[in-house]
């Protein structure tokens, strides 16, 4: 019995070994390390050493009908599952992303599109803490980017029937109501020059809406977001602004509008450097909670440099004399 079973196992794997050799792609593994430290001025930092990591699975093939599929499998800190997307490119048609609620697809892609040499106003390490654009990219998400648009015209709709991030969260192959966010759908567009008739400028902007369960005590109606902004390049300079709206459709509080620009300047190949601000205001709340933030970058070969100093004033809208932070962070960042 044990020899049949090894038998049967040995032809099974043949099989398989041919069904992958007729439908072969690539599939490449990137990642990299980021350790940081952090120093917090007049506030208690504790250890200011960090080290983030992070690994990348990268697939691609294409079948006898001209489709092409892309896998993308992410793994963050703590060997932490993140998300994972494929792609499917259908001649005459375009991409279909099915993302299984990871960042970057919708108007969450949009959430702070100006330029930067390393991350936004409140991201290098020390954060505003403002309620930003999402859209239904917490939810598993399916997202259209149509091949006949005009050339330098990006557009894209995505659907979620699911807007809520643990209905789609780790790796399970099935979702699950929950929360109050249900249905949302996102559309997003982006012109370059071919469109704007102007070299260097770009012009995007993204509206969004995400259905509300109203019988739940803390829901007034839907979740409604917006996103306008512009970029635009001349020599070694970069600069940006951009402008968020959203109605949160819950009770009591349920406007934020965003404000952010932003400058970066390359001064050879190898060096950059920026100042970013953002800011939010809440409805109600005469404290606008902001970040600035100076950085600059240095890459040699795979590794990077980077320093970010960032003052915070009000975090998280508040008015307390411990909402105002300075912080101080430094970076090297290796990329495999």
């Amino acid at each position: 019995m044990n020899k049949l079973t090894k038998i049967g196992a040995s032809a099974l794997c043949g099989s398989l070994a041919a069904i992958s050799a007729a439908n072969a792609g690539d599939l490449t593994v990137t990642g990299g390390a980021d350790m940081t430290w952090i120093s917090l001025s007049d506030q208690v930092t504790g250890n200011p050493l960090g080290i983030g990591s992070n690994f990348k699975l990268s697939g691609s093939g294409e079948l006898d009908n001209g489709w092409t599929v892309d896998l993308a499998i992410a793994n963050t800190n703590l060997n932490a599952y993140s998300n994972a997307s494929v792609t499917i490119g259908i001649p005459g048609l375009g991409d279909l992303l099915f993302n299984q609620g990871g960042s970057g697809t919708g108007i969450q892609r949009m959430d702070d599109m100006t330029p930067t040499v390393w991350e936004e106003a409140d991201g290098a390490g020390l954060s505003a803490t403002i309620n930003k654009v999402s859209g239904g990219a917490a939810g598993a998400t399916i997202e259209l980017t149509p091949s006949g648009t005009p050339d330098g015209l990006t557009a894209r709709f995505a659907f979620t029937p699911d807007a809520d991030g643990s209905s789609s969260t780790s790796d399970k192959t099935a979702g699950g109501a929950s929360g109050i966010a249900a249905t949302g759908w996102d559309l997003t567009l982006e012109a370059s020059s071919d469109i704007t008739g102007m070299d260097g400028l770009t012009l995007y902007g993204g509206i969004s809406q995400v259905d509300q369960y109203t019988n739940a005590g803390s829901v007034s109606g839907n979740r409604d977001e917006m996103v306008i902004g512009a970029k635009y390049a001349a020599g070694a300079f970069t600069v940006g602004y951009q402008w968020t709206d959203e109605d949160t459709g819950l009770t009591g509080t349920t406007n934020y509008e965003n404000t952010s620009y932003s400058i970066t300047f390359n001064v050879n190949d190898d060096l950059s450097i920026g100042y970013a601000h953002t800011e939010s205001d809440k409805q109600g709340d005469s404290d606008t909670a902001e970040a600035d933030s100076l950085q600059a970058a240095y890459t040699m070969g795979g590794a990077t440099f980077r320093i970010a100093e960032v003052d915070v004033n009000n975090q998280a809208y508040s008015s307390a004399a411990t909402a105002d932070l300075n912080a101080t962070i430094i970076s090297l960042g290796l990329a495999f």
